[in-house]
């Protein structure tokens, strides 16, 4: 199975991006692991773990009695993400630098699960069907990915910074990623792997007025992307990421808009 490189990297700045969007997604994700039925005594595979977040969620609903393994090729993420469950005393845990494909010599899940994992892959139906090859008889596999933002770009009427700040997001991700809108084709990468029909719901996070959690969470992406934008001509100079946060939430609070943030999509089969 191909692998490709996480196209954000892995410095400082993007860890701590990572986590502060993982507190944005926390609600969606803990619906879907409970959704699957994740509890007590419960071993649990997570792909593509980075700084822990899903990894620490499944730990908490699995208690002591289970058990939860976080794999990732980077190892400045996995350390972090161990020294982050060390503080939260979650002796459950532990972490693997591996590849999904790389992965050997394990008992078989109960529940195999992951975050945003499948669009960052050479090769999504592969990886469905090696996830699925981790989970026993019975388990399930379970999987939160990202929708487009151009299903709520009239959200952004009225404030045009924060529509340019989208259209430099979607040209960075579409360019990058072979695979950007696996979240809209959910049905058919099952399909494809020869697996069975997920079961999915939808979510989109929502924003308005002085909070600006989702607003913060495109800017801070954008910083990270900012590099690569200005080397492919997008973006012709650096931008003051600072300043930029204060003139959108000084637009979002003007305007009393509504921000929404991009589609989550879940899915989940029984294997």
């Amino acid at each position: 199975m191909p692998q490709t490189e996480y196209i954000l990297g892995h410095s400082e700045r993007e860890i701590q991006r990572l986590i502060h969007q993982a507190a944005i997604l926390r609600p969606i994700t803990e619906r879907l692991l409970r959704e699957i039925g994740l509890r007590p005594g419960m071993r649990v595979l997570d792909l593509g773990c980075g700084a822990g977040d899903v990894s620490m969620l499944a730990a908490e609903l699995v208690g002591p009695s289970g058990v939860v393994m976080g794999i990732d090729r980077n190892p400045e993420v996995l350390s972090v993400a161990r020294e982050r469950c060390r503080e939260a005393k979650l002796k459950q845990v532990e972490f693997k630098e591996t590849s999904l494909e790389l992965l050997a010599d394990v008992i078989p899940f109960d529940a195999v699960v992951g975050r945003y994992v499948l669009l960052h892959q050479a090769d999504p139906i592969a990886f469905l069907r090696a996830g699925a090859a981790q989970v026993r008889p019975g388990g399930i596999l379970a999987l939160h990915e990202i929708g487009h933002f151009g299903e709520v770009a009239e959200t952004y009427r009225g404030t045009l910074i924060l529509r340019q700040v989208r259209e430099w997001l979607l040209e960075f991700f579409q360019s990058r990623l072979r695979h950007f809108d696996v979240g809209q084709r959910l049905v058919e990468q099952f399909h494809m792997a020869q697996l069975p029909q997920p079961r999915m719901f939808c979510e989109l996070p929502v924003g308005g007025g002085s909070d600006s959690t989702i607003t913060d969470w495109m800017v801070e992406t954008l910083e990270t992307a900012l590099p690569q934008l200005i080397k492919a001509g997008v973006i012709t100079e650096e931008i003051d990421i600072e300043a930029l946060k204060g003139n959108i939430a000084d637009e979002v609070q003007a305007y009393h808009l509504q921000v929404v943030g991009p589609a989550q999509i879940c899915a989940w089969i029984r294997v």
